[in-house]
């Protein structure tokens, strides 16, 4: 018998508990994986909660991990017992001892790369990569925005996104969120919760604005982030950790000056294997070279999920948290 985190309905953080669970063999194209770190997103707040239901109750929780392989099932290739894996992606599952997993899901890690930074790194890496190579491939010299730079991904991003030669505008809650920010390659930051972002692009970008804005926030930016593209800009929406965005009129993107305006998923961009593999790849790339470096910001035992959920929802936290089997 194993241990996991179950809902068995959505709503608050009090809906995470800590279970016996049935331990199974895996099934064909399946391996099964020992966590010794698990990552914890706000997607996860949007399955617990309702915002992104799930099909069925109860249900785990999770989409990344690290761990070993402990077993394989019939007719898998892509990795075997003793492997180091990761993975991020695929079926709900990771708040857990040990799961089984789709085998083609799963990443080797190289000898250089930590489980616990695995953890901290698969899914927000890799979704760092799909949005600025090749959702709207920043090119050096560019001026991006991006908000709540000193998260998880921002961390990942604005040095990712400064190695390339890149300008970041970083929005953020706080003058220690500035400080940490900025020490991970973010060129300007603005306290949104003093100052106007809005104004204060238009003062640091001359009055230019940008070709791209990075917006995970959702509702309380969404229009404002409008107003800081330049004409045939691209709005770039990833997540909704303030509510999703009200109905908006798309006739109003030609009169901001032809707009873009897109919602894509780290799920679409990593849909097949080898360009799972090919953004892993660049992931552990930049993370070897030391390019990117990951801020772990607090571990959680997994029976203390819900106070990981407290804490990730307080909007006190910067960078990335984990859970530890």
């Amino acid at each position: 018998m194993a241990k996991a985190i179950l809902i068995h309905g959505h709503g608050g953080p009090e809906q995470l508990k800590f279970e016996v669970v049935q331990d199974s063999a895996p099934g064909p194209r399946q391996a099964r994986v020992r966590h010794h770190a698990i990552g914890i997103n706000y997607i996860d707040v949007y399955h617990r909660s309702g915002l992104y239901p799930l099909p069925t109750l109860p249900s785990s929780l999770g989409l990344e991990a690290a761990g070993v392989v402990e077993a394989v099932g019939e007719g898998v290739t892509e990795v075997g017992v003793g492997d180091r894996v990761a993975y991020a992606g695929g079926a709900v599952g990771a708040y857990a001892e040990v799961r089984n997993i789709a085998a083609d899901r799963l990443v080797k890690l190289p000898d250089n790369i930590e489980s616990e930074a695995a953890a901290a790194m698969m899914l927000k890496g890799m979704t760092v990569e799909a949005l600025t190579q090749r959702v709207f491939a920043v090119k050096p010299g560019q001026t991006v925005l991006w908000h709540a730079a000193a998260g998880g991904v921002g961390l990942i991003a604005c040095q990712w996104l400064s190695s390339l030669g890149a300008r970041v505008i970083g929005t953020v809650s706080s003058d220690a969120k500035a400080a940490l920010a900025r020490a991970n390659g973010c060129a300007e930051t603005i306290v949104y919760t003093r100052e106007n972002f809005v104004e204060r692009v238009l003062e640091l970008t001359s009055g230019k604005k940008l070709p791209v804005v990075y917006d995970s926030v959702g509702k309380s930016t969404f229009l404002g982030s409008l107003e800081c593209l330049q004409p045939r800009g691209f709005y770039v929406g990833f997540g909704n950790a303030s509510g999703k965005p009200d109905p908006f009129d798309i006739t109003q993107l030609g009169p901001k000056g032809s707009l873009y305006l897109t919602r894509p998923t780290f799920f679409t961009y990593t849909a097949t294997r080898e360009e799972l593999l090919a953004s892993a790849a660049s992931l552990f790339d930049v993370v070897g070279k030391g390019v990117v470096k990951l801020h772990i910001s607090k571990r959680f035992a997994l029976a203390e999920a819900a106070a990981a959920h407290r804490h990730l929802e307080s909007r006190q936290s910067s960078g990335s948290l984990l859970l530890m089997p």
